[in-house]
This record gives structure tokens, sequence and C-alpha cells, in this order.
């Protein structure tokens, strides 16, 4: 059998880095995890490809190799899979879908030959059984939650490291918490399930040996579900594993904001090499945090939490949110000063939206106030349920939110701000990534030399290296961040959307 596996396109958005991944002479950030997965609960003996659109084209001569594509994807990448699907279709090749994208919304994608939806450790090897007899069914699922233990290695040989900017690996699924307006509990439950500390190891182990050094993200949607596990075992045998093989990575991972409340898991994970957390902040607006659930974040000092983590050696990235029901004219102002104050920059501000799966999506539709199926992209101006706000006021409030933080004066002022109130170890020795040379310099003519934020550059140069010399490389990193965040922005600003091919 002859298996081709399909990443489809990734927007241009936030969460891209497309812009900044030009400085540095990447294709796109990270593989598609799960499709490596999969591809390693396949027969061993089946040819397998894999083409990430991210990377390089689809082409015909792919599909027409292929007896199988198995494709996946996320809602965001809805346009590109359904390209995928109908060049599928004309030329004859069976498609095999699964991932986000088609367990929420499988009844949308009639054409696709099988659907294996939900967690694949439970739902493809039924298929696979199927397929050998002959009497593979159209539609596969299980409600139970898959044992993570059994879960293989990613079959990294399908890809070549050096196109991407970080690896990913995933230790944990599920979340304890149950915002209205995330889509993680439906898919992956509220206890959280994890692979065993040899399975961790091992992962790790396996990109070492590929020879990858730097960046690796821990994908988990809240890593620090299991709190106990993560300080007693988890985290102890990675500090050891790191400084037996000398720091080779750095890491990064999504966490709630209780993460603050404990010190202890702070400075486990910061001597572990865990550098930056993403934080769904959400909004500074009470009322707003309630009406969502989002109990982590209420009755709390949220600016106070996110200076401690800073303190505690992590980098903070924040999401943000609005269009909330309980929101009021001023959340806009709010939204900005908190940015500002927090110095988060890297701080993602998106429009509300109700994605299918979540219980927003429900309470929306019960009030009749559906409009739509959202893109997965919480950015483009188009709102798909009626905001009790007006939609002009919405939109030109977020608009200004984005031309706000992301103008230079004010993006450069929160960079020194996170580079003042950052905690680094500074544990391990400096890895030159390659590519980081060149990103310099790159830098230093786009940015410094043509851009428009040249002034706010050279006083972020200058600074840091007399300041914060041990900081250097990350302000130059943010530099070329702030290049791409400005870029989204505008794209956003000119066509109320993003580019839909990355240009």
């Amino acid at each position: 059998m002859k298996i081709l596996l399909v990443y489809p396109h990734y927007p241009d958005t936030f969460w891209s880095f497309r812009h900044a991944l030009k400085f540095i002479d990447r294709k796109a950030s990270f593989p598609p995890l799960g499709l490596l997965t999969v591809a390693a609960m396949l027969p061993g003996e089946w040819e397998k490809r894999l083409v990430d659109m991210n990377v390089s084209p689809l082409s015909d001569h792919d599909l027409d190799w292929a007896d199988y594509v198995f494709i996946s994807a996320m809602t965001i990448q809805r346009k590109s899979a359904q390209e995928v699907i109908s060049r599928c279709r004309q030329r004859a090749v069976k498609i095999v879908a699964g991932g986000p994208l088609f367990t929420a919304c499988h009844d949308d994608f009639p054409e696709v030959d099988h659907l294996v939806l939900g967690e694949a450790e439970l739902t493809l090897p039924p298929f696979l059984a199927d397929l050998r007899t002959g009497g593979a069914r159209h539609l596969y699922s299980d409600d139970q939650l898959a044992d993570l233990t059994i879960t293989p290695i990613p079959l990294w040989s399908l890809i070549e490291v050096r196109n991407y900017a970080a690896m990913n690996i995933q230790y944990g699924r599920g979340c304890p918490f149950d915002c209205e307006f995330c889509d993680i509990t439906a898919l992956f439950g509220r206890i959280p399930r994890s692979k065993s500390l040899n399975q961790l190891i091992s992962e790790l182990e396996s990109l070492y040996v590929r020879g990858w050094r730097g960046a690796v993200f821990f994908v988990d949607d809240n890593f620090i579900g299991d709190k106990k596990k993560l300080k007693k075992e988890i985290l102890p045998a990675i500090i050891e594993w790191m400084e037996e093989k000398e720091r080779p990575f750095y890491f990064y991972t999504e966490a709630s904001i209780d993460l603050a409340d404990d010190p202890q898991l702070m400075e486990l994970m910061v001597r572990a090499g865990f550098e930056e957390v993403f934080i769904g902040i959400e909004t500074p607006y009470e009322e707003s945090n309630a009406e969502s659930g989002k109990v982590q974040n209420r009755n709390r000092d949220l600016l106070s939490s996110v200076k401690s983590i800073q303190r505690a050696g992590l980098q903070v990235h924040g999401g943000f949110i609005v269009g909330f029901d309980s929101d009021p004219p001023s959340i806009f102002d709010k939204q900005i000063l908190f940015i500002q104050e927090s110095g988060i920059v890297t701080a993602m501000v998106g429009l509300l939206s109700a994605i299918r799966g979540t219980r927003l999506h429900q309470r929306m539709s019960r009030e009749g106030r559906l409009l739509g199926e959202g893109t997965g992209s919480n950015t483009p101006l188009d709102l798909n349920f009626i905001t009790r706000m007006k939609t002009d006021e919405l939109l030109g409030g977020y608009q200004t939110i984005l031309n706000t933080i992301y103008s230079p004066k004010n993006y450069y002022q929160r960079v020194i701000r996170l580079l003042r109130e950052y905690r680094p170890l500074h544990l391990g020795k400096f890895h030159l990534q390659p590519g980081y040379v060149g990103a310099l310099f790159k830098s230093m003519l786009f940015l410094g030399v043509v851009g428009k934020e040249r002034i706010y550059f050279w006083k972020l140069f200058f600074w840091t290296l007399i300041r914060k010399p041990r900081l250097f490389p990350l302000a130059i990193t943010y530099a070329v961040y702030g290049f791409h965040f400005r870029k989204v922005a505008e794209n956003i600003g000119e066509s109320g959307t993003f580019d839909g091919d990355g240009g």
C-alpha cells in the first residue's frame, strides 16, 4: 500500500509566523505532529510519504503515486483541505480524513471516502482491520478517551527537520477547565491524560538522535493539568536528561494562569529548559471571564500573575479576546492598557468566535444568534454570531487594538518592559541555530534601515547590548516577531481578513 499523508496550507495568521520565518530561512513553524504520529501507527511494510503544503506544494505526481491520501486538518485549514479533497476526487484517489476539522464537521465532507474521527489510537486500528478485509466503512468514531501510553513515537523520518523553526511533541491531552468558547474539552475531555515518563524521554531522544537542536514545543493545551505528576516525576527526569545531553533543547508550551500560584512548578519548568509559556488571558474584564466560564482567571490580579511568571524565568505569550456579551465600550482601552503594562510582547488578540463543538456554539444556536460557521481563526473581520455590542463598534475597536499594540513605539516598549522583568536562569551554553546569524543581518537591514520601526529597533539594539547583553538574541527575535505581527495586522486592516496565500 502506498500512503500519501497531506497537511493542508495554514493561512497567514499571527500563529503562522510566516513573515518571521523568512528571516531564518525556515518554511514553517512546526511539522504536522498528528500526521507523523498516525504514520507511525500504519503497517511498517506500507510505503509512506508526507507532503506538508506549508513547506512544499502538493503535485499531481504525488497524488498519482498514492493508493490512499490521509489528510488531517484544523478548522482554520478548511479551505485548503477542501481543495485537496477536490483534487483527490478528480484523480480518483481514495481519501482518509481525520483531525479536529473533520471530527467537528464530518457531515460537511460527504465526498471523503473514510472519516476516521476522534483520537487515532481508538479509531485507526478498526479502520485498518476493515481495510485489510475489504470492508472499510465510511465513518469511524469512538466516544471513549485514548490511553496515551500506547501512542507511538512520531515518524520523524518523513520530514526534513531543517524546514521547521521548531519541533513539537505531545505529553498529554485534556484540560481540567471548560471555557465556553474552547473546544478542547469536547475533543479531549476534562481529565488530563498523559504519556509515561519513558515515552516522553524516548521522544526527546528521538529528536536528539535526528540531530535536532533548539526549540521544542509541547503542544499540550494545558501542560500543567496534572501538576503533581509533573513536579514529582516528569520535570525532574527532563532536568536530568537535559543536563546529561548538555541542554540541546529549550521548551515552550501552553498553560493556565494558575501556574503563577505554584513557585515550585515554575522553578522546575525553568530548570528543565522551559523558556516560554502561552496563557489564555482573554480579558482583564471580570464579568467577561465569568460569562465565558474562565474560572481560573477570576478573582485574581492578572497583571501580578503575569509578572510572577516572568520573574520566575518564563516569557509569557498571551491570548486575548474581545466580543463577549459582557464587554463594555471601554474594553478596547482596557485591553490595550493591560497588554502594554504586562510586557506581553506576543499578544494574540482576536474576536470571539463560536466554533462548532463548543458550549458557546450551542448557546448561540439556542439563542438564534448564529450567522454561520466559524473559520477557526478569530481574527478575520467576519463574525459568525450576532454580538451584543454594535458590529461597527466591535470591529472598529478591535482594529484600534491591533493598530495600537503593534505600532512600533508601543511594541518595542513592551519588549523592553519584558526584558526588565524577565529573569532567565541561563543554565546552558548558548546554541547558535542555523540561519540565526543571517537573521541578525537581515533584521539590521530590513528593520534597522528600510523599516519604519528603525528608530525603535536601534534603541532596543543598543539598550539590550548595554543593559542586558545575554538577552540580545531574544531582543532581535522579538524585533522580527514584531515585523510579522504588523504585516498580519496590516493585512487585516486592508482586506478585513488574512492573505489566503500567505504572500
